[in-house]
This record gives C-alpha cells, sequence and structure tokens, in this order.
C-alpha cells in the first residue's frame, strides 16, 4: 500500500544559483557528485546536476524532462504575512498570489507563487 510521496527528482540547469537561492530560503540540503537534494519534512526534492541529467547512461528519469520542468506545491505552516516576510527576505519575486486554491488534502486554501532562478514554478500553499 503507498503511504506518500518520499521524493521527487528534478533536472538542474544552473547550479550555483539553485543551491544559492534554496539555502536562501532556509532549505536543509545535501550535494552529491549527481545531485542537490533539498529537504522538506520527511520529504526530498533531488535536482539533478547538468553533468548527471545530460549523460545519455543515465535512463532512470523522465527522457523529455528538461529545465525548467517543474511544478511544485509546499503547505506553508504560518501566515499570510509570515510567508511574505520570509520570501521578501529571500528576495524571491511572487509572480501571483495570493489567490484562492484547492489543494491536496481536499480543503481550501490560499497560494503564493514565486520561480526558482531555472524557473520552475513554486507554489506556497495555506491552509484556511
Amino acid at each position: 500500500m503507498i503511504a506518500g510521496i518520499d521524493h521527487a527528482s528534478l533536472p538542474m540547469r544552473d547550479t550555483d544559483a539553485m543551491v544559492a537561492f534554496y539555502r536562501g530560503l532556509g532549505f536543509d540540503m545535501r550535494e552529491s557528485a549527481a545531485a542537490v537534494s533539498v529537504y522538506i519534512g520527511s520529504q526530498m526534492i533531488n535536482f539533478h546536476r547538468p553533468t548527471r541529467w545530460q549523460d545519455p547512461t543515465f535512463t532512470l528519469r523522465a527522457p523529455a524532462a528538461k529545465p525548467p520542468c517543474g511544478d511544485l506545491c509546499f503547505v506553508w505552516d504560518g501566515t499570510a504575512a509570515a510567508l511574505k516576510s520570509w520570501l521578501d527576505g529571500a528576495k524571491a519575486k511572487v509572480v501571483e498570489g495570493p489567490v484562492p486554491r484547492q489543494g491536496g488534502r481536499k480543503a481550501n486554501a490560499s497560494s503564493v507563487y514565486i520561480r526558482d532562478p531555472d524557473s520552475n514554478l513554486l507554489e506556497f500553499m495555506i491552509y484556511v
């Protein structure tokens, strides 16, 4: 029986900018030769380095995936004002929101969207 999602993997274009961005947001991170892992609670996102996802012998990936291809949603456990302050502190530009949304919890929420340096879409959802 499936209990949840452990991780997702995405190809990364600009390693230095991506590492700086996610560190600036305060994420716990680990780096290896193949990927940069960003931890969110008990889940993670593996950003495959260009040398990894462009390697023709690396076949355990979506073959057509190239940056930017991510659309990720994080649950924010705080107020809209605290989210705005956190994003402002990281110099993250809001591209939309707050806007009403229906989330994976099958409940009403409010979402704010930004983009990371590779232009992946990041959504921050606050359940109401």
